[in-house]
């Protein structure tokens, strides 16, 4: 790929909540844009989780190299996109945690990390969405243009 690869959105729904204590945070957003019709979207989430679960993109193995972190921990920053995979809403999201001395841990965002307390700023996208699939170069589940 030499060019960005994207397509041009409009701003539909915001939405700004607290996601609910004790679930997983991945499957909270997931289910909420399902509820929601929401097929492409961007967010943002503060707040703290009791453990969590990331990752890291192995590039020459091609895998993600997963661990879990089973301590309170303050979420720092977490971004993140929904998309739509095989037709449902799917999330693709990034996090920084902080612990009680301030040590930060980050990566890819997988289920299971639970939601202590947590809220989000979501923005629905409207247009065409993007479609999550496979990428052959990277072995990476890529954006790519909606049929």
């Amino acid at each position: 790929m030499d060019k960005l690869t994207g397509s041009e959105f409009t701003l539909g729904r915001r939405f700004v909540g607290r996601l609910p204590h004790g679930k997983d945070l991945i499957t909270s957003i997931e289910d909420f844009c399902k509820a929601s019709s929401i097929q492409m979207a961007t967010f943002s989430v503060i707040g703290a989780v009791s453990f969590a679960t990331l990752g890291a993109y192995d590039q020459k193995q091609q895998v993600y190299a997963t661990f879990t972190q089973e301590e309170p921990l303050e979420i720092v920053s977490c971004t993140g996109n929904v998309s739509l995979l095989d037709q449902d809403s799917i999330v693709h999201a990034h996090i920084i945690l902080g612990n009680l001395e301030g040590k930060t841990i980050g990566g890819h965002v997988f289920s299971e990390t639970k939601i202590y307390a947590a809220e989000i700023d979501l923005q629905e996208l409207t247009g065409k969405p993007l479609k999550r699939a496979h990428d052959h170069t990277t072995g990476l589940m890529l954006w790519t243009l909606s049929d």
